[in-house]
Parts: C-alpha cells; sequence; structure tokens
C-alpha cells in the first residue's frame, strides 16, 4: 500500500485516522482527524500537543511501532483551549510504510466522561498512584523505623556505657569497661587506651616508679617496655579515628577508636571520650589514695626480727574498696632461746584512730611477750585488759601462738581470729581450730583456752586476717576451702612464694577489707 492509497481508504472513514512517524511526527491524516483537531495535519508533532506528557506518549508510541496487530491504547491531547481531550486508541505497526523510518498507523475516536473506557483507564492510573504512594510510605515508614531503632540502640549502649563507668573503681575496671563496653556506644569495632601512668597515679616519691596494680587493658606511654612510644595513629590506614583524654586540665593519653561508623556524630564521639576521661581521672585518683593508705599502713607494721632457723615472710594488701588505714597487724618475738612467739590480730573498723589503736597493741604486745610469751592464754589476758582500759569502745581479734625448738609444740589461743592454716611440706593443711574465745575488748575476765599440736620439718604456719577469706554474701566456710585448695598448688614454693601466691589466690576478686599474712616455715629437728 502506498501512502496515496492509505489516503484514499481513510478519507471515508468517520473517525480520525493518523499515519505517525516514530519521532512523533504525524506523515498522514484523513480529513475527519482535521475536524476533531486542525493540529491533527502532516508536519505536526503529537508531543507537542501534550508535552507535559511526552514520556508516556513517547512509551505508548513505541508499543504500538512494535506491534503487529492493533493494541488497544489511550490518548489524551490538549485542545488550543488547553483543555484536555481524550481518544480511546487502537495502534499498531504500518507494515506498508517503507519510509526511512518506521511509523504506526493510528485510529482513534474521542471519549466522553462517562465513557467505561475511560473511567477505566482513569480508575487504573488512580490505582496506580496509590500503590506507588503506599509503597514510598512504606519505604519512608521503614526508613524510620530503623533510624529510630538505631538511635534507641545507640542510647541504650550509651546508658551502658554511663553506668559501667560510674560502677568502674580502679584502673583496670576502667579500662575493662572501655575495652568491652565502650565500642558499641561509639559505634565502634574496638577501643584501646594509651595513657600516662605518670598523670594518671603521681608518685608518692621522685623514686618511686611502680605501675598502677593490675594495669591490665592499656598501654603504658610512660613505661618503655610496654610501649615505643608511638600511637597507632600514627598509621592512618589501621586506626580511623584517635581522640585525646583530658581531664581536669591534665592530658592523660589517647583513646584509639577502630571501625568506627561514618553514621556516629563527631559530638558522639567527643561526649564519650570525655566520660571515659572523667573515669579514668578518677580511678587515677582512687589509685593513688589507695596507695598512700598502703604506705601509711606499711608504715605502722612492725619490722620483724630476724630469727635463726625460722623463715618468715609477710604480706599485705589494702581493701579494694578501701581508701583508709586499717587496724590489720602481725608480729614475730624472739621469746627465749627455745620458744618463738608469733602473732596476728585485727582492729575492727578502718581509720585512723584503729592504726592508732593497732600500733598501741604491737607496742603493747613487745612488753607484754618478755614477760608471759610462753603462755598465750596469759598473752590474750593480758591484751584483753590492757584492751579494755584504754580503748573500752574498740573491739579486736587475735591469736597467739608460741613454738618450742625442742619438742617441735605449737601452742595457740585465739581471741574470736580465723584459725591459722598449717600446711605440710605436701600441700596437705589443717586449721588449728581449737582454743577459741571472743574477741578482745567488749567482754572482761574471760578464761582463755589454749591448744596444741606438732609440727613436722617443713611444716608452713599460715597466719592471716579475715580479709583474705572474707566475700560480701558469701560464708567465711567457702573462702576457708579456697585457702585449702590453694595449699595443695604451693608444694615446692618458697616461704615468699608462697605468702603471694594465697594473696593473689583469687586474682579477679573484690576484697571488701584488708588482707594481712604471716607465713612462718618451721626448720628440722636440731
Amino acid at each position: 500500500m502506498t501512502l496515496g492509497l492509505f489516503q484514499a481508504i481513510t478519507k471515508p472513514l468517520p473517525h480520525p485516522v493518523l499515519l505517525c512517524g516514530a519521532d512523533g511526527r504525524v506523515l498522514a491524516a484523513n480529513p475527519a482527524a482535521g475536524r476533531c483537531d486542525d493540529r491533527l495535519r502532516p508536519g505536526a508533532s503529537l508531543f507537542d500537543l501534550r508535552p507535559d506528557d511526552t514520556p508516556r506518549l513517547r512509551q505508548q508510541l513505541t508499543v504500538w511501532l512494535r506491534s503487529g496487530s492493533p493494541v488497544p491504547g489511550a490518548l489524551i491531547l490538549k485542545d488550543a483551549d488547553g483543555r484536555l481531550r481524550r481518544f480511546r486508541c487502537h495502534g499498531a505497526r504500518a507494515t506498508w510504510w517503507d519510509g526511512p523510518q518506521p511509523a504506526a498507523q493510528l485510529h482513534f475516536v474521542e471519549a466522553g466522561a462517562s465513557d467505561r473506557f475511560v473511567v477505566l483507564s482513569q480508575q487504573v492510573e488512580a490505582l496506580n498512584r496509590e500503590v506507588a504512594f503506599r509503597r514510598a510510605t512504606e519505604v519512608d515508614r521503614a526508613r524510620l523505623l530503623a533510624a529510630e531503632q538505631a538511635a534507641r540502640a545507640q542510647l541504650q549502649h550509651l546508658y551502658d556505657l554511663t553506668a559501667a563507668l560510674a560502677g568502674a573503681i580502679t584502673l583496670a575496671q576502667v579500662s575493662r569497661v572501655v575495652n568491652e563496653v565502650a565500642p558499641p556506644a561509639l559505634g565502634a569495632t574496638a577501643a584501646e587506651l594509651y595513657l600516662h601512668s605518670a598523670r594518671l597515679v603521681p608518685p608518692l616519691q621522685p623514686e618511686d616508679n611502680a605501675r598502677p596494680a593490675n594495669a591490665g587493658g592499656w598501654t603504658d606511654l610512660d613505661r618503655p617496655s610496654s610501649s615505643d612510644g608511638s600511637l597507632p595513629c600514627e598509621a592512618a590506614d589501621a586506626v580511623p579515628l584517635a581522640l585525646s583524654l583530658e581531664a581536669d586540665g591534665v592530658q592523660l593519653g589517647m583513646l584509639i577508636v577502630y571501625g568506627s561508623h561514618s553514621s556516629t556524630t563527631s559530638e558522639h564521639v567527643t561526649a564519650v571520650a570525655q566520660q571515659i576521661a572523667q573515669a579514668l581521672r578518677r580511678a587515677g585518683l582512687h589509685e593513688h589514695e589507695h596507695r598512700v593508705a598502703e604506705r601509711l599502713q606499711l608504715s605502722l607494721l612492725p619490722q620483724l626480727p630476724h630469727l635463726p632457723g625460722l623463715a618468715t615472710a609477710t604480706c599485705y594488701a589494702p581493701g579494694s574498696d578501701l581508701l583508709s588505714v586499717g587496724g590489720d597487724w602481725y608480729d614475730v618475738y624472739d621469746v627465749d632461746a627455745d620458744r618463738i612467739g608469733l602473732s596476728i590480730g585485727d582492729v575492727a573498723g578502718h581509720g585512723l584512730h584503729e592504726a592508732t589503736v593497732m600500733a598501741q597493741i604491737t607496742a603493747a604486745l613487745r612488753n607484754i611477750v618478755p614477760r608471759c610469751g610462753t603462755d598465750p592464754t596469759a598473752v590474750l589476758d593480758e591484751l584483753n585488759t590492757f584492751l579494755g582500759r584504754y580503748h573500752p569502745n574498740r573491739m579486736a581479734t587475735a591469736c597467739y601462738l608460741v613454738f618450742d625448738r625442742r619438742t617441735r609444740a605449737l601452742t595457740y589461743a585465739r581471741a574470736g581470729h580465723p584459725p591459722p592454716l598449717l600446711i605440710h611440706a605436701d600441700g596437705s593443711s589443717a586449721y588449728l581450730d581449737h582454743a577459741i574465745a571472743p574477741p578482745l575488748g567488749p567482754v572482761r575476765n574471760i578464761c582463755y583456752q589454749q591448744a596444741d599440736t606438732i609440727v613436722a620439718e617443713n611444716d608452713t604456719l599460715l597466719l592471716y586476717t579475715d580479709g583474705l577469706i572474707e566475700r560480701r554474701r558469701e560464708d567465711l566456710a567457702l573462702g576457708m576451702q579456697r585457702l585449702t585448695a590453694c595449699a595443695r598448688t604451693t608444694t615446692g614454693l618458697d616461704i615468699a612464694e608462697l605468702c603471694d601466691r594465697f594473696l593473689h589466690h583469687q586474682p579477679e576478686a573484690a576484697f571488701p577489707d584488708d588482707r594481712a599474712m604471716l607465713a612462718a616455715r618451721f626448720p628440722p629437728h636440731a
């Protein structure tokens, strides 16, 4: 078919018929098309008749150009007055057309507002718009929900960090919180501390270079052995973020954050770093005061005499949550040529007054023992009289023992004090739990009892205060069981190593009270 034949066939038809190229240009139109809209003539562009809907019209035209049989559709055009005119269309590719570009043959009829085809098309369009709106709403809702959940999780992590830092007393505890709790609050994978120990815990004396106790979990910038002096932040590809830690005008060190999320704001990270710095400052001051109390306590404890043949070792550690001095003491006495006396005790309470009472008790014992040191009951009786006379409102526990080199008899008496532990060379042990009486001070005219046992060669006597076995909300019997279990691990240790083993037999435990120990290893037979 030729273009002329197309025009001849479509001329008598009552509805518009167009031959339209792929570019939207009208190649031919019958007279009905001109009567419908005088702009529908050869050379005109369909896209010019509805410029605001060109993409949809271009898509519809593409569908028609690809079809060899008529495909229904809709066409909305604007007339010269700007009013929208709706047409029902059927279009298909004009296979007879041999022009330079493909063309589509369109048949369309203007539809009224009540036309079911138009109404259905409008309903479909409205439904499509509603579905698109609902999808967009669901996407926004999911995005907002995810953002809210992320904000709640971050707030919970921040609350957990704040609570953990508030409960961290020592530097080791703060370091553990930073390693375990801080990364989620920072939106990071890991966090490390690089600190100046000398700024955290000022030395008590110029020559004092002791590192803070249990200072694991962080790198000490003041110790060449634990750090080469360089911070990991120098390697930008390995460490994304390094934050300065400063509190009360003191530069404490650096917080190194690994794998920080880009969504975490700098204000949030800075606030977390400030919290950590304040916790470190508090822990450092606590450590310093703890050292002061420990140094003062050790200065009040008596210096033990060196007795030939008797190996002794002592240990003392203040309670983990106490900053004041206490009333724990231990001592050894050269009673006579054949006998050695040992004592241990604890004045109830903590503070300078209790420490003063303890110092006076140790002085009184060194006066009492030369007179009646061979009789443990007499020693405790005189000590009870002394405490009741000069410190009537104070109470103390005590244990006094005397060892006879000739008979190897160990005689002892106790005034409310935990029983000594006698450890044999093979690691087995037994408590000297007889001869118990009330504590010193509250009760006068007590009839003290004594008991004795025979010690073997290389037996070790462990005297201790209740801080070694006492735990909050726990029966003392459990602590005593731990000591006997620890004794089985001391085979082959010298006296100092044995004492240190008992002092640290529970490295992770919190000790609410002071721990004082005196260990004595008995000599072989003369």
